[in-house]
């Protein structure tokens, strides 16, 4: 291969590289759902597509955010950085926005007087509502009222019993956002089949997984959830 050609190809590989690192923080990411705090909406194992353009993508290597075609509003599943660490991201439904007052009275949630459902896959799992602490403070399931501070948003996990969300850290500020999850593109559920543990000491505990895996793929695929949109 002459030097021309190499060079060619070093750059047609450096341009698919740059473009890739480009799509991946401007545009649509890729991420996996680590906790029951979504559930029945999202899963534990499933893996999302999320918009980061629609709310204004911040450009990689310069610090600088294309313009938003839109904010999060009521009833988004938003993922965005954990406003107490600044690194970690969590994935909740945005239940009110900057100006709203919320208030929940026995697990009801109420925006601006009206009421705000249970998302469709939404689920209670304890059978006793919480009432207010004593001297009255905010319970999970009786809060509030609240103004919530212009540019930030109050962000709720649909299995409200088992997430940790805005009642417990506050509001979420608008440069906390990240993007809007679209689609589940994958699901892998250990639930039935769990995958044999992996141990440093045991060389052999890698392949013994994969072989399982490969031996119970059909079983742990959730099939009937790819390619499914997120509301």
């Amino acid at each position: 291969m002459s030097k021309d050609a190499a060079w060619d190809n070093l750059k047609q590989l450096l341009f698919a590289v740059i473009m890739a690192v480009i799509i991946k923080t401007s545009v649509v990411e890729a991420y996996k759902i680590p906790s029951e705090s979504m559930e029945d909406t999202l899963l534990v194992g499933d893996f999302l597509l999320a918009n980061k353009f629609i709310y204004g993508a911040r450009l990689p290597f310069v610090d600088w955010q294309l313009p938003a075609f839109t904010d999060p509003v009521q009833g988004d599943v938003v993922i965005f950085i954990y406003p107490k660490d600044g690194v970690t991201k969590y994935i909740k439904r945005c239940v009110a926005v900057g100006g709203d007052t919320l208030f929940i009275r026995d697990r009801v949630v109420y925006v601006n007087g009206e009421v705000f459902d249970l998302p469709e896959h939404g689920k209670f799992l304890n059978p006793r509502i919480q009432p207010r602490k004593p001297g009255g403070q905010n319970s999970v399931d009786n809060y509030g009222p609240y103004i919530v501070p212009e540019g930030h948003y109050f962000m709720m996990g649909d299995n409200r019993d088992n997430s940790y969300d805005s009642r417990g850290w506050g509001v979420v500020p608008r440069a906390n956002v990240l993007g809007e999850a679209m689609m589940i593109h994958w699901s892998w559920s250990d639930d039935n089949y769990p995958s044999p543990d992996v141990s440093i000491k045991d060389p052999l505990s890698v392949p013994r997984m994969f072989i399982y895996n490969a031996v119970h793929f059909a079983q742990k695929v959730r099939w009937s959830r790819l390619f499914s949109i997120i509301d």
